[in-house]
């Protein structure tokens, strides 16, 4: 902390900053005695002084002190952190605001953005379901995914795209942390565990939209419609015996599945039957058993 007086000695001004040099002093002008940058300060005799002006210093520092750029306060951050003892938390980064990252909430139904809008940002899912679609000028809506806590959508803008190849609305209330491109690819590029964390998940989605694709042309509706009720609770079959999601309409079911709407409910009322399904809070959610697996023979 360095304090300074001003030119009549009676105001005290405290400054958080770094010492700065003779030549940071310089490159300033002299509040007291008016010379520009590069030149000494001098009394009114004209006789050049040794030390500048106390407010030229403090002008010095104000800008020395003034706010960082985007990217050096993101840099500047992970080192405070580092100096602190405090390792960079993935978690922590992905959970809370800070520099180019904020909470935004969205409504059942609302657009998050549509297709072809600006791929400018990568979003986390804190709660909610969030739906990936797309629809062609002349047809009707196909569901790619849907998403829910913990996952990352908007994946284009991290790829170079420079717009959005999908639509993405809340399928319920959403709470989500949008982080903006440039923020997210330089914590990429700066923290390994982030970076590890991000591509492992990359990774295993495309390992699952490969499975779909082989289940799409391989599998029976019932078995795919199965395995969409497991992806769709995050169900793998250990820890607890039944998983709860918010009920899904029989017509997005069935976009998903590439069958009709008829099928989807034959199928829904035969797993009820056989006890892998049921409906609780009258009608609004799905309870999915672990046995539901038996259907997709494993």
């Amino acid at each position: 902390m360095t304090i300074f007086l001003d030119a009549d000695c009676c105001t005290i001004t405290a400054v958080k900053a770094k010492k700065v040099t003779l030549k940071q002093v310089h490159l300033v002008s002299c509040p007291s005695c008016g010379v520009g940058p590069g030149e000494k300060c001098e009394l009114t005799m004209g006789q050049a002084r040794t030390e500048p002006h106390r407010d030229r210093r403090l002008a010095a520092a104000e800008v020395n002190a003034a706010p960082a750029k985007p990217d050096d306060q993101l840099t500047n951050h992970s080192a405070a952190m580092t100096k602190q003892g405090r390792a960079f938390d993935p978690k922590t980064f992905l959970t809370t605001i800070g520099i180019g990252r904020e909470m935004m909430s969205f409504t059942k139904g609302q657009a998050i953005y549509s297709l072809n809008d600006a791929a400018d940002a990568l979003f986390v899912i804190q709660e909610g379901k969030v739906k990936l679609s797309v629809r062609p000028p002349a047809g009707k809506e196909a569901i790619l995914d849907i998403l829910s806590a913990g996952d990352f959508f908007g994946k284009d803008a991290i790829a170079g795209q420079p717009s959005r190849t999908a639509s993405a609305s809340a399928v319920t209330h959403c709470t989500l942390l949008r982080i903006k491109k440039k923020i997210m690819l330089l914590a990429l590029t700066k923290h390994a565990k982030l970076a590890n964390m991000f591509w492992a998940y990359v990774l295993r989605r495309n390992i699952r939209y490969q499975q779909e694709l082989v289940d799409q042309h391989c599998n029976s509706s019932e078995k795919r419609l199965a395995r969409v009720l497991l992806l769709f609770a995050h169900f793998d079959g250990h820890g607890a015996a039944e998983t709860t999601v918010p009920k899904m309409k029989l017509e997005t079911l069935a976009e998903m599945v590439g069958t009709t709407r008829s099928r989807i409910s034959f199928f829904m009322n035969r797993f009820k039957e056989s006890g892998f399904i049921y409906y609780e809070n009258k009608g609004k959610a799905l309870r999915v058993h672990r046995t539901l697996f038996a259907v997709c023979g494993q």
